[in-house]
């Protein structure tokens, strides 16, 4: 009995996908749920699991194929009657290592995508790992303790170096070559970075784009911070970061400026009720922007909660489109990264997109007096054919007030 493998339903708003990578080849066995193959579109990667136990058949779609919604792409057999016969001649060669099966499955791509991303970054081989979950299943924590144990790429290297040094050359760029070398490689860009670069490029010649900058001084909210972290953590289950001080501040700005909280559409402009807070999230793909739906609503312990469980999706590429569209308004914190300072992009259709950067020390004058505080550029950029500088100024200097007086966000004051 043969059944197929198909694309799965597209977003209405996506017309094709491309297959990234099959995890087998024709003739592995195949088990139910096992995922098989990654499709990617414009915005996230769908992973797609086998429908039942067997054997993969005919790959009818390779890798890099672009694909339709419901398409079929290949086909999984039935186990063969001469499968379970070749298990007795088997035995013996099991009996000698236990941990061959582990190794077996490994090597067979039994591990998800997470996994997969780690190997592959740490440049280890899969049947090199000691897998303890179900019939040797390989966890992240399997190829944690196994980097902990000090292992490294060499044992896969050594029993085949040209096989295991090519997938990682071909999975990163090219380093500089000490002895004069001149290398070059071309790989094509993925569909989201092909979508990213359209969306930032329209954005750039579509809107009338203009950026306001400030500063705020850190100090009494990393004195608050630090005053309640551990109480914080320990009745929320979450750590206190800055994101969430500042979603609830943008929120509130948002609620005193409607217009940057609108959109263009057409001739008309869209007044947006709530406030739906995209935040930019960096993943091995390229830049996700995930959305918070009604921060108005949302305590810190939520916002920190939504932005941990996306940035893990994010990692694992598991977003879904419907997760990165919607927002009224976006937040980028080129912070984390070292940024000092940098003029944010518009995220289309939205009118305005706040960006976040480093904290540091720095000398300011107050009251007559020059003093050294945690200090943080923060700019706007907003489209300024529905926001006037007036507005923006006063959004961000709302924000500013805010998050330099934290207490006023807790007493909605």
């Amino acid at each position: 009995m043969t059944s197929e493998i198909k694309v799965p339903t597209l977003p209405e708003s996506i017309a094709d996908a491309l297959i990234v990578t099959w995890h087998k080849k024709e003739g592995d066995p195949v088990s139910r749920d096992e995922v098989l193959v990654d499709i990617e579109t414009d915005k996230v990667v769908m992973e797609v699991p086998a429908a039942e136990d067997g054997v993969l058949g005919k790959i009818i779609e390779p890798e890099g194929t672009t694909v339709a919604a419901h398409q079929v792409i290949g086909s999984i057999e039935a186990a063969s009657a001469s499968a379970p016969a070749a298990a007795p001649a088997a035995a013996p060669e099991a009996a000698k290592s236990e941990e061959a099966p582990a190794a077996d499955n490994a090597a067979a791509g039994q591990t998800s995508p997470s996994v997969r991303k780690l190997l592959d970054k740490h440049s280890l081989n899969a049947a090199d790992v000691k897998g303890t979950g179900k019939n040797g299943r390989i966890s992240k924590a399997d190829v944690e303790q196994h980097i902990a144990a000090g292992a490294t790429a060499a044992p896969a290297a050594s029993a085949a170096p040209a096989k295991a040094a090519a997938p990682a050359a071909s999975a990163t760029a090219l380093p500089i070559m000490a002895d004069g070398e001149r290398v070059e490689k071309r790989v094509p860009m993925s569909r989201l970075r092909a979508r990213i670069a359209e969306r930032l490029l329209s954005a750039s010649q579509d809107t009338a784009m203009l950026t306001t900058f400030n500063e705020i001084d850190m100090s009494q909210f990393i004195a608050l911070r630090g005053q309640y972290k551990d109480k914080f953590e320990k009745s929320h289950g979450v750590k206190l970061g800055f994101m969430s001080i500042f979603l609830k501040a943008a929120t509130e700005a948002l609620k005193r400026y409607p217009d940057i909280n609108a959109s263009i559409d057409g001739d008309e402009v869209v007044y947006h009720g709530y406030c739906d807070i995209g935040v930019a999230v960096s993943s091995e793909r390229g830049l996700v922007v995930p959305v918070l739906r009604n921060t108005e609503f949302m305590s810190l312990a939520d916002v920190e909660k939504s932005i941990g469980h996306y940035a893990e999706k994010a990692r694992d590429g598991k977003l879904s489109l419907e997760e990165m569209t919607g927002g009224t308004f976006t937040v980028s914190n080129g912070g984390v990264f070292g940024s000092l300072l940098s003029t944010p992009i518009l995220n289309p259709p939205q009118s305005a997109i706040l960006g976040m950067h480093a904290t540091q020390d720095r000398p300011v004058a107050i009251n007559g007096e020059v003093v050294i505080r945690p200090m943080m550029y923060v700019a706007l950029s907003y489209d300024h054919r529905i926001v006037d500088g007036k507005g923006a100024v006063g959004f961000l200097k709302t924000i500013k007030e805010l998050v330099e007086d934290p207490a006023r966000i807790v007493f909605d004051i």
